[in-house]
């Protein structure tokens, strides 16, 4: 094997990697002699079929295997002794020309990792925007876990029910007179003008008192999921053994009893918990920003093109997306159009700075454990079919590049705590609106805005920043809605600073045959 370098310029390489003939052949006749125990033919014992017609009847497969394995083993060579550190999946190609009986030529093409010296990280400071939580925002909080949790008491017998008031019923379904299956009940709960059951239904129980009997037709949807019902006018029995109208929840003892818990103490200390939780996402945010504005302003050096255009290629993606969604797409697609060079900026300090948090953290002995690894995968692998699991865990841990992929956020995340740990942080009380303002504060000294939209628009896509997006303000937990009764019921991410994610290798170039 002969190795010629043909391009040296900044970060970008390129290889011609010669195989003469010969070595391919005598791989091949190493092959041939290697699968030849295992042929079978008419006519020849086990394992005694001559070479000549073992290479006759499988020597293009057999070549072609032969100089697939040889690419793969050459540039890993190459890679090796030439201490390469690719930035992406080389581009590998054999030459057009290539038949078996001459010479293989490789080209080999690469972009390589800048070489950085490991940032000093004495001297970071950065500031904690705490957001305090205020008993008056606990109480607020509860005030709407309780408006969700409403509770009925009986109403006087002669009270008509409306809209809003709860019934509790038998019913007995007909098709023609016949019981039709699942078309029973007993003290089914429903509450008037919910949509719980099938359209008609609740509107002709609208006045009926408790121990009225009623018989009311309705007719199923034609989409109706029981293709036996659907479209057929159906008759229901109805018994009304109770009428009961909506009362006041109060947030007391027995509430945070009726959730599960021992005290209204403890509900509030789930409570002001989550709020607490709530603000931790914007405080880590802003501090997060702070942190990689203070590297960014300290380093430049020169970054990979191939990582650039792949991460912007992920901004560029999601930009479309959204701006697809928007009440004037073409509007908003040309505003992207005309800030292009803007997000290609932004994928360009992504990528360097994922570099610098990479240099930073295995300076510093950072690592993600191989049972965070597995962690991960597993997680990932939920994403996808059943079947498909397996080959996608088979995949991650035969795939390098794809593994590393798939490792870049936490590591990240682990990178940033790390660097968390190592500042000097003071801390500042704030209002979640003042929080707010420092992060989007952050965003406008990074990239410049987005124009505005057309008058009477929807704002146009935001722009994908490398930011970390502040987590969704969460609402307290809801109990789920009754089921509904059978048979008759109703048929911005913006993009986190993390480095650039690595594309999944390409496959290497096959041999001609």
């Amino acid at each position: 094997m002969h190795t010629k370098q043909t391009v040296n310029e900044g970060l970008k390489r390129a290889y011609l990697i010669t195989i003469p003939a010969a070595d391919l052949t005598a791989k091949i006749d190493a092959e041939i002699k290697k699968v030849a125990p295992q042929v079978r033919m008419p006519g020849f014992r086990p394992g005694k079929v001559p070479a000549n017609l073992v290479k006759k009847m499988h020597g293009e497969a057999l070549h072609g295997q032969v100089v697939n394995d040889t690419i793969r083993e050459s540039v890993d060579k190459l890679l090796r002794d030439e201490a390469l550190r690719p930035a992406m999946q080389p581009e590998v190609g054999l030459n057009q020309d290539y038949e078996q009986g001459k010479d293989a030529e490789i080209t080999v093409s690469l972009e390589v990792l800048p070489a950085i010296e490991a940032p000093s990280i004495d001297g970071l400071k950065l500031e904690r925007l705490v957001v305090p939580v205020t008993d008056a925002q606990i109480d607020e909080a509860l005030a709407s876990i309780a408006s969700q949790n409403k509770s009925y008491k009986d109403a006087p017998k002669t009270k008509k029910a409306a809209e809003g008031d709860q019934l509790i019923i038998d019913f007995v379904g007909k098709l023609d007179g016949v019981e039709f299956d699942g078309g029973k009940a007993e003290d089914a709960a429903l509450v008037l003008g919910s949509g719980t059951f099938i359209p008609g239904f609740e509107d002709s129980l609208v006045g009926v008192k408790t121990g009225q009997e009623k018989t009311i037709t309705v007719t199923f949807p034609e989409n109706y999921q029981a293709a036996h019902l659907a479209g057929k006018e159906a008759t229901f029995d109805v018994t009304v053994k109770a009428v009961k109208v909506e009362t006041e929840t109060t947030v007391d003892e027995d509430f945070a009893k009726s959730l599960g818990l021992d005290s209204l103490e403890k509900l509030r200390e789930i409570m002001k918990a989550q709020l607490e939780q709530q603000t931790a996402g914007l405080t880590r945010t802003q501090m997060k920003r702070a942190l990689l504005d203070q590297l960014a302003a300290g380093h430049s050096f020169e970054v990979p093109g191939t990582m650039v255009e792949a991460e912007f290629q992920q901004i560029w993606a999601q930009l479309q997306q959204e701006a697809a969604r928007e009440e004037d797409p073409a509007a908003a697609l040309k505003q992207i159009e005309d800030e292009k060079d803007e997000y290609r900026s932004i994928a360009e300090r992504r990528v360097r700075l994922g570099l610098l948090l990479s240099e930073i953290g295995q300076a510093n002995g950072v690592e993600v454990t191989q049972q965070e690894m597995s962690m991960l995968i597993q997680q990932a692998a939920m994403q996808y079919r059943t079947e498909d699991r397996e080959r996608f865990v088979q995949y991650i841990q035969s795939e390098p590049m794809a593994a590393a992929q798939l490792r870049a956020p936490l590591y990240e995340d682990k990178v940033v705590d790390f660097l968390f740990d190592k500042a000097e942080v003071t801390e500042r009380e704030v209002t979640v609106e003042e929080l707010q303002a420092a992060i989007e504060a952050d965003e406008t000294a990074e990239a410049a805005p987005a124009k505005k939209a057309p008058a009477k628009k929807k704002a146009p896509a935001k722009k994908a920043e490398a930011k970390e997006e502040a987590p969704a303000e969460e609402k307290p937990a809801a109990k789920k809605a009754p089921a509904k009764k059978a048979p008759a019921k109703k048929a911005e991410a913006a993009a986190e600073e993390k480095p650039a994610a690595k594309k999944a290798p390409a496959k290497k170039a096959a041999a001609k045959k």
